[in-house]
């Protein structure tokens, strides 16, 4: 049985005692980047291996102008996916302690990238598998290395000036995966300048939940997901949020709606507002 968005704590039991699935612990606290690999070595859904969102899901020595979050090049991706003994016909798993924003779906969209389909977000986090009665093991993970040599699908991805240039048609909707007062302007906490790209509606990727931490249904999403995109098709959709990861959210609660085709702007508001001759739209 293969998957492509979501998948709840019963289903990943069972492929684990398969055998067949590889897990990945994404857990990331952005105010303490090495809480995640701590948390995941004091006990963790048996079998998974660690990736962290700042050392394997981005790379921080690249400009500020590409986000708080760059993504790495495609070859120090690869080399990750090797260490974890992942090859192209491997399901996996993400999961994470944020109901899938930091950073299973960001790890989602980025196996996307590398063609992988048979890739899904566990639905409720690590606390849904133990909510379920599951154990977690805090004992260390080796899987077979592999060779890994994949390259990102470009055409997922919009930078700034594309981006820029993209605003121009009427056709393109821009989707802010902020809360409500970073996306005003009213609360900005990590970025330089407060406020939104002009012409970008708000969606807060927490709309996509419901009071368990789960996704809402995929008929509700879509529901919700049509209402914001009125006459814009998916494949005119772009995601962006702070830098790059929660937006994947949105990102992958479309796709489980059954609207596939969107696309993430991976600086996000980080990069766009890294630079100043950048024009910046407040709820003033």
């Amino acid at each position: 049985m293969s998957f492509s968005t979501l998948i709840d704590a019963q289903t990943l039991s069972v492929r684990i005692r398969a055998g067949d699935v590889l897990v990945v612990d994404c857990r990331f606290d952005l105010s303490d980047p090495l809480a995640g690999a701590r948390s995941y070595a004091q006990g963790h859904i048996p079998g998974a291996v660690y990736a962290s969102l700042d050392a394997d899901l981005s790379d921080l020595s690249k400009s500020p102008l590409l986000g708080r979050h760059p993504l790495p090049e495609a070859s120090a991706f690869s080399a990750a996916l090797s260490r974890w003994g992942w090859t192209p016909q491997t399901p996996v798993v993400a999961y994470d302690a944020a109901n899938g924003a930091l950073a299973a779906a960001r790890l989602w969209w980025m196996l996307r990238l590398v063609g992988a389909r048979d890739v899904a977000v566990l639905d409720g986090g690590i606390a849904a598998w133990t909510r379920a009665g599951f154990a977690l093991d805090a004992g260390s993970v080796r899987r077979e290395p592999t060779r890994v040599d994949a390259t990102f699908d470009a055409a997922q991805i919009v930078y700034t000036d594309a981006l820029a240039a993209a605003l121009q048609d009427p056709r393109t909707l821009l989707v802010d995966a902020r809360a409500v007062q970073r996306y005003l302007g009213e609360n900005e906490t990590i970025d330089k300048a407060a406020g939104h790209v002009p012409g970008a509606v708000n969606r807060p990727f927490a709309d996509n939940l419901d009071a368990s931490g789960c996704f809402k249904p995929a008929a509700q999403l879509r529901t919700e997901f049509a209402a914001l995109l009125g006459l814009h098709r998916p494949a005119d959709t772009i995601h962006m949020c702070g830098s790059g990861v929660t937006a994947c959210h949105n990102l992958l609660a479309m796709e489980h709606a059954g609207l596939a085709g969107s696309r993430l702007y991976a600086p996000s508001w980080s990069g766009w507002s890294a630079d100043p001759a950048r024009p910046v739209a407040t709820n003033t």
